[in-house]
């Protein structure tokens, strides 16, 4: 396999390879890939490129088909994908959005400082865990009962939790699409989403998905950070990375089914039956679109509650309220979903879809879809890593507009897959390893959950964000390092 990568890769400069149209017939575009010399001998050892080039054939796609620096194999696109295709004759792919949709990160900011939480942090993790539900199947203390409750969530997102007195409205402005997409339609969602969303609202779900307590490690930008509300090395935050859980995967399974029927009719010439996609403007495109919304707004809701418990706990240990203790959120960004966005492609002003499936917005200073406290600075980036290294805020830049549709890396991209990482750590207390690195976890799946989430399995994600610092795609604020993980 990197045999044949070799001869087809084109280097374009220090940050940038092209896999070039003539790779394979059929191809609209070229493919592009971010990454440096170290990255690219990884990633040319799994089937994530051959997906980078088969997204090049979705019809209506402009410029390249995207992939940032930390791209694996995922569902028909690589998760790391992001690719654009006009909205007035070209496809939406269910693909390229993925499974959890809106599966994204929220960043909040303390006036504690490690030294202040060191002597509490057992507590604060165990009262984490306790609070917040976590696992797979796990349910919700949220009292959605009804349809009707359902479809206010579905349409008002974050809105929803804060009128139920989970949250600050100050928390909606700083979140990507003031937390609420506009556009989403119940009526497209299926019974058996439903099903799975009411008990499911408030719930941090497994896999990949956790709360961390973090402490500012380095700040790269004080004038940035500031305004971002990160004052000092060594202040405490928290960060959390989980999506819409079984009512998003539904909503997707759903419409894969109609969708890859409906493409039969569409008569597209895809080279992976997992890319199949319908117009943005056809029934099923505009129908999935309005689903797809619903499942953004079930997850922007549900790290809405996951906050709020957050606050509660941070209260319980400390005996302040959560204004006293300074904890403010910084912002909330999704990295599974599909946009109609305005962007200029060959100079000429364009409307898009943008399928951004495991890739964050990257918007700049100015950008008024960014709230307006952040604009002279850009938008707040949120970059987790694994639970053993460190994470990282950064904001947007110009150059990703002209790059990659405003778009840059959303983590560290997996190394080894699930299985492959237990059998890396058959044997190992992972637990009790992260402790005498001084990092507290609790995991609701016990010992698999940690390894399959191990260091081990990730990339390191300081060599991600720079590539994509490097690159122009984003600029570095600060970075985090872990002090207490929760898992599923």
């Amino acid at each position: 396999m990197t045999s044949k990568w070799e001869k087809v890769l084109r280097r374009i400069d220090d940050y940038r390879w092209e896999i070039p149209m003539d790779y394979k017939e059929g191809m609209l575009v070229p493919g592009i890939v971010y990454a440096d010399d170290k990255m690219i001998k990884k990633i040319k050892e799994d089937q994530s490129l051959e997906q980078v080039a088969n997204v090049a054939f979705l019809p209506g796609i402009v410029y390249a088909s995207l992939a940032m620096p930390d791209i694996h194999w995922g569902y028909g696109f690589p998760v790391g994908g992001v690719a654009a295709t006009r909205a007035d004759d070209g496809v939406i792919s269910p693909g390229g959005v993925g499974f959890d949709i809106n599966c994204g990160v929220r960043f909040l900011r303390t006036d504690l400082t490690e030294a202040e939480v060191k002597s509490r942090l057992e507590r604060l993790v165990e009262t984490l865990y306790l609070n917040i539900p976590t696992g797979v199947g796990s349910k919700g203390k949220i009292p959605v009962k009804r349809d009707r409750d359902l479809d206010e969530v579905m349409t008002t997102g974050a809105h929803w939790a804060v009128a139920m007195g989970f949250g600050d409205p100050e928390d909606t402005l700083a979140t990507e699409e003031g937390g609420a997409i506009a556009g989403a339609d119940p009526r497209a969602v299926g019974q058996k989403a439903r099903e799975r969303g009411l008990p499911q609202l408030g719930t941090l779900g497994s896999g990949n998905h956790f709360l961390e307590v973090e402490a500012v490690d380095e700040i790269f930008d004080p004038a940035v950070a500031s305004v971002l509300g990160i004052d000092q090395v060594g202040q405490v935050t928290v960060m959390m990375h989980c999506g819409s859980r079984g009512f998003g995967h539904q909503v997707c399974t759903d419409y894969l089914k109609i969708v890859e029927a409906a493409s039969k009719e569409y008569e597209f010439l895809l080279p992976d039956r997992q890319l199949a996609s319908v117009p943005v403007n056809s029934p099923e495109g505009k129908e999935y679109l309005g689903a797809m919304r619903c499942a953004a707004n079930f997850a922007w809701a549900n790290r809405q509650c996951i906050t709020h418990w957050t606050r509660e706990s941070f209260q319980q240990v400390f005996d302040k309220s959560w204004r006293e203790l300074g904890i403010r959120q910084v912002y909330d960004v999704a990295h599974n979903i599909a946009k109609i966005e305005r962007h200029k492609v060959g100079g000429k002003d364009m409307e898009l879809c943008v399928h951004r499936k495991g890739a964050t917005r990257s918007f700049p200073a100015g950008s008024g879809a960014i709230p307006a406290k952040y604009r002279d600075v850009g938008q707040p980036v949120l970059v987790p890593g694994d639970m053993g290294r460190y994470s990282f805020l950064a904001v947007g830049s110009g150059m990703a507009m002209e790059g990659s549709f405003g778009s840059t890396c959303h983590g560290a991209g997996r190394t080894e897959s699930r299985g492959g990482a237990k059998r890396l750590l058959k044997g190992r207390d992972i637990q009790q390893e992260l402790r005498e690195q001084g990092i507290i976890v609790r995991a609701h799946g016990g010992w698999a959950s940690l390894a399959e989430e191990a260091p081990v399995a990730y990339k390191d994600v300081a060599d991600v964000v720079e590539v994509c610092h490097n690159a122009g795609l984003c600029k570095k604020v600060a970075r985090m390092r872990p002090l207490g993980v929760i898992k599923g």
